[in-house]
């Protein structure tokens, strides 16, 4: 009897179906503020959603074998498939759907009530059963429009994921020349077409991805903003710099940094962000190995140069230092820093002998050794450069152990 009276309710219920969405629409704009806040789903569009559903819900309650066990795939579930997956494409809130969904088998319960009392049905027995049916039919239902949301989700979070990865690689490769490109990958990634810009590149392990939010945080606190890429085994950042200093950067990131980094010279605008990025990571390069620290380029021009040539490097330290490097490693080291203190304090033995904390007679008799090692004479002006140089390159591409 029971079956029989949810058949003839629904029949007649299925006549108002249009009447019943212009009542939904209506409802759910007065009582569901997501569809009021955000207006990314079209008001024929929800009206459609809410017929189809209104529709699938009060043929289901006329349907023996409805109910929640039903199967997933069953055409009934199709009106609920489509709007979960629409609804997360306008990424609209799940839980704003599925309260339209509540409000829409209230209505529909409304309905049935409604012609009941028309065709004076009074079993309330029968009339308990449609209840608990039109609430399994909407708890169903409910889940398929989750179970098509988060699906639809995921697969625009991935979709979202490699466009935005393409949009960087463009950036990094020079594509934000085009205007075009340039304004578009300026709104994915969130930073200004325009304006001051650095990239720096870190190296991290698999369990350092956490370490962009640490980063992106103190640098906002010093008026920076930025945005992060993360390869397998490098992190990028391009560093908005508005009207902060480079060095304001490089103080941030030498605190947070605990591993090999290259920060660039600053650059102007997106266009030019592969030049930085060019230059943050040859900047990285002359981190010496087994160290930690970030590396800027402007700080580290000589030997930027060099790894950017490893063949001619080679020829300074060759012609300069080939026989001094071949001593035991303790004389080599003592050595080694001699000849870097000497070059930094112009060839002056007295200020050497300052830096490095020991008596003149002693710089001298290190400088003695040396000639006699090399074979080279320290008294021309060659040091000055050539010297320079090939002591900065013995100290990139030694081992550290040897360093």
């Amino acid at each position: 009897m029971g079956t029989s009276i949810a058949q003839s309710l629904a029949a007649s219920v299925l006549l108002r179906v249009p009447a019943l969405a212009d009542v939904l629409v209506c409802t759910i704009y007065e009582q569901n503020p997501g569809y009021r806040r955000l207006t990314s789903v079209p008001a024929d569009d929800l009206w459609q959603s809410c017929h189809d559903n209104i529709t699938r819900v009060v043929q289901l309650v006329a349907d023996r074998t409805a109910g929640p066990d039903r199967p997933a795939g069953d055409d009934h579930f199709d009106a609920a498939h489509a709007t979960g997956q629409r609804r997360a494409g306008q990424r609209m809130p799940l839980d704003d759907v599925l309260r339209s969904f509540r409000i829409g088998g209230r209505i529909v319960w409304e309905a049935l009530i409604d012609q009941a009392r028309a065709q004076g049905v009074d079993d309330m027995d029968a009339l308990l059963d449609v209840a608990s049916k039109v609430w399994e039919i909407v708890d169903a239902i409910s889940s398929e429009v989750a179970v098509a949301y988060h699906h639809t989700e995921r697969r625009l979070l991935r979709a979202d994921e490699q466009r935005r990865a393409a949009l960087w690689e463009g950036v990094l490769n020079g594509r934000a020349r085009d205007p075009a490109f340039a304004h578009e990958a300026a709104r994915i990634i969130g930073m200004p077409v325009d304006g001051r810009y650095a990239v720096v590149t870190v190296d991290i392990r698999a369990e350092d991805h956490g370490s962009v939010a640490l980063l992106q945080r103190r640098l906002t606190a010093a008026r920076i903003d930025s945005a992060w890429q993360a390869r397998s085994h490098t992190l990028i950042g391009l560093l908005a710099l508005g009207d902060s200093a480079l060095d304001t950067a490089l103080a941030v990131l030498d605190e947070a940094v605990d591993a090999p980094a290259g920060l660039s010279d600053v650059v102007v605008g997106l266009s030019d962000a592969d030049v930085a990025y060019r230059q943050a990571v040859l900047a990285r390069r002359t981190v010496p190995t087994g160290r930690s620290e970030v590396a800027s380029l402007k700080e580290r021009l000589p030997e930027a140069l060099l790894v950017s040539s490893p063949e001619l490097a080679a020829q300074p330290v060759q012609v300069w230092l080939a026989p001094l490097l071949k001593v035991p490693a303790a004389e080599r080291q003592v050595l080694l820093a001699t000849l870097e203190t000497w070059v930094a304090a112009a060839g002056s033995v007295r200020r050497t002998a300052e830096l490095a904390h020991c008596h003149r007679n002693t710089v001298l008799n290190r400088l003695h050794r040396i000639h006699q090692i090399t074979g080279r004479d320290l008294s021309g002006g060659a040091f000055q450069v050539d010297l320079a140089l090939a002591l900065r390159a013995a100290r990139l591409f030694m081992p550290p152990e040897d360093g």
